[in-house]
């Protein structure tokens, strides 16, 4: 089922982890064993969830690292759907 405007998984990640277990930007990179600047672009937006990122993130928050990668999916689905242009494509069919 598609969301209509998902949030950014950061946002999800700032709000249900840091913010919630009312952790620093500092500790909770710390805790995740990256940088502070790596957290940071995810927790903004400016990038997104990777496949490390998400393991980090089911071992110490929490949740699958599955879970946290479809996250991802959705918003990346979702901000595709509003680029693409798709109208010219036709599905293909064999001739019988």
């Amino acid at each position: 089922m598609e969301m209509h405007s998902p949030p950014h998984p950061g946002e999800i990640i700032r709000e249900f982890c840091v913010d919630a277990l009312e952790l620093s930007v500092t500790e909770a990179a710390r805790s995740l064993g990256v940088t502070r600047k790596t957290l940071s672009g995810l927790l903004n937006g400016k990038s997104g969830i990777s496949p490390e990122m998400a393991l980090r993130l089911a071992t110490v928050f929490g949740r699958s690292a599955e879970s946290w990668l479809q996250l991802q999916l959705q918003y990346d689905l979702w901000l595709a759907r509003q680029k693409a242009n798709l109208k010219h494509l036709k599905r293909w069919e064999p001739v019988a």
